[in-house]
């Protein structure tokens, strides 16, 4: 008898683990990503690698606009090491909470589903490091604390395997509420 390879059972038992968006259903505020990103927004966040050690820190601008059925979110990332980034996002609603999403270092379409306070994203990027580019797998979760205030934490990995955590607080500036 063949026994399936063992970097398949990994990334097969990986994917069934965890909570569903479904989970967080009857949590208050709800969520909606379409309002919650319209306007402008600040963030701050940082990158851990798998041991846990802090890797770099960064801020984000955004700016959301609806364009017709799409959110456009133009983020401005500033890192703590001086270098910046810019990532637009085209945001469509698909109903029924789900969501999908494209950027131009988002390799095909990132997949979102919204439930109650909850916001998960699953999605490949394609990040430059050192030259090179990685595709790298997110598993990206938000959570509205209240209408103005966003918790984020996404994992990385590539093949299954995990690269480290991104965590992000949102707020809404004070000029747009």
């Amino acid at each position: 008898m063949r026994r399936p390879p063992l970097l398949a059972m990994v990334a097969l038992l990986a994917g069934c683990a965890g909570p569903a968006v479904s989970d967080y259903a009857a949590n208050r505020p709800l969520l909606d990503p379409g309002q919650f990103f319209l306007g402008k927004t600040e963030a701050w966040g940082m990158f851990q690698d798998r041991q846990g050690r802090l890797v770099k820190r960064f801020t984000v601008a955004m700016d959301g606009e609806r364009r017709g059925d799409e959110i456009v979110l133009n983020e401005r990332f500033q890192y703590s090491d001086g270098t910046r980034q810019q990532r637009v996002w085209r945001l469509q609603p698909l109903g029924g909470g789900r969501w999908r999403g494209q950027a131009a270092d988002v390799v095909g379409e990132a997949q979102g589903e919204a439930a109650g306070n909850a916001l998960r994203w699953r999605y490949t990027l394609r990040l430059p490091v050192d030259g090179k580019e990685y595709d790298v797998q997110f598993d990206d979760w938000m959570f509205l604390q209240d209408d103005n205030s966003l918790l984020n934490r996404a994992t990385m990995s590539k093949f299954g395997f995990p690269l480290g955590e991104v965590t992000l607080f949102f707020r809404k500036p004070e000029s747009a509420r």
